[in-house]
């Protein structure tokens, strides 16, 4: 009876594993994200934009506004009265963004407000 030998079969390594960037910029009023180009190929990235602010207890109608330009070019702009006095509040963004052979792609975000501390900015982009 001849012997059966089972060999276990690899995966095929991934030529291009999908990218993920991500920026903690902390309390920053602003961050820029650079991702470096790629000359090789056109890449998609979906780009996540979380800003939260403390609101104390007794502002006096505090606002937040978030400003995130996509290199050079306003992708969204939003100001708005803070709520949850005592705690915190805050502003979400999503896109899609392509970004071209042999270019970079330049993410910054602005935070501006009153009556607000910041607390966190964080930009993340994972291609897709």
């Amino acid at each position: 009876m001849a012997a059966i030998v089972s060999t276990p079969m690899k995966a095929p390594p991934v030529e291009n594993p999908p990218e993920r960037w991500t920026l903690q910029a902390g309390d920053a009023a602003s961050a820029v994200l650079v991702i470096p180009a790629d000359g090789k190929r056109e890449r998609r990235f979906e780009i996540a934009v979380a800003v939260s602010v403390v609101v104390p207890a007794d502002a006096h109608e505090p606002w937040l506004q978030v400003t995130v330009m996509a290199n050079g070019a306003q992708q969204w702009k939003r100001r708005t009265p803070a709520h949850n006095p005592g705690d915190y509040d805050g502003l979400d963004y999503r896109f899609r963004r392509s970004v071209p052979v042999g270019q970079a792609l330049r993410i910054q975000v602005a935070v501006a407000g009153a009556g607000v501390r910041r607390r966190s900015l964080l930009i993340e982009a994972d291609e897709s």
